[in-house]
Parts: C-alpha cells; sequence; structure tokens
C-alpha cells in the first residue's frame, strides 16, 4: 500500500470510528458518557490535524494550488464549525433546534469536503 492508499485509509477509519462514537451517544442519550464522549472529540481533533499534516507536507514536494488550499481550508472551517456545533449540543442547557441540525449536517459536509482535498492533494503529480 503506497502512502496516498494509507493516507485514505487512515482519513476514512478516522471518519468511521467518529461517526460510530457519535451515534452512539447520541442513542446513549444526556448525560454523556465522559469516555465515549472524549474519544468521539479527540478523534475529531485529530482527524483535523491528519488533515493539516498531510496539506503541509504536500506543500512541501510542490506548492499548493489555490484549488488545493481553498479546499483545505473549507474542510477546516467544516471541521471547526463541527467540532463548535458539538461542543454546543453537549451542553446541559437546551439549545435551539438549529444547532443539533447543524451538528447533524455539518460532519458529512466535513466528510465530503475532507475527501474532496485529500482526493486534490494526494492524486496531484509531483
Amino acid at each position: 500500500m503506497n502512502t496516498a492508499q494509507s493516507r485514505l485509509v487512515g482519513a476514512a477509519l478516522f471518519f468511521l470510528f467518529i461517526f460510530l462514537s457519535g451515534f452512539w451517544l447520541s442513542h446513549s442519550g444526556k448525560p454523556y458518557s465522559g469516555i465515549i464522549f472524549n474519544v468521539h472529540k479527540l478523534l475529531g481533533v485529530a482527524a483535523v490535524i491528519f488533515l493539516g499534516i498531510t496539506m503541509y507536507q504536500a506543500s512541501q514536494t510542490a506548492q499548493l494550488s489555490a484549488v488545493e488550499l481553498s479546499a483545505g481550508l473549507v474542510a477546516g472551517l467544516f471541521f471547526i464549525s463541527t467540532i463548535v456545533s458539538g461542543g454546543l449540543v453537549s451542553i446541559d442547557k437546551t439549545m435551539p433546534t438549529a444547532i443539533s441540525i447543524m451538528h447533524k449536517l455539518f460532519p458529512y459536509l466535513t466528510v465530503l469536503s475532507t475527501a474532496a482535498t485529500l482526493y486534490l492533494l494526494l492524486g496531484r503529480k509531483q
């Protein structure tokens, strides 16, 4: 397995475990289990760091194009939006329904934008 394939598998595994732990949390109800909740958060942070490292390493071999940089920034913004909305959903206070909907929508947008970014970065000619 080459580096590009390893990175794609790694990203897929991150998202698989993030989604599984998120579904587990949502079905377990509040108050959330501390272990599952922290694993879920740490996996999300690790995934955004993984994307950042991948972008950095790709930029070391050749300058990132405007499209690659934009895709990475959009993915990063979706990651931040997902993390913020997840933090708001986890608070004991009742949040507006829009926050819950955002936290259900943003993870899918994060996966799509990350997949597009990785496709652009890992499919480039060196």
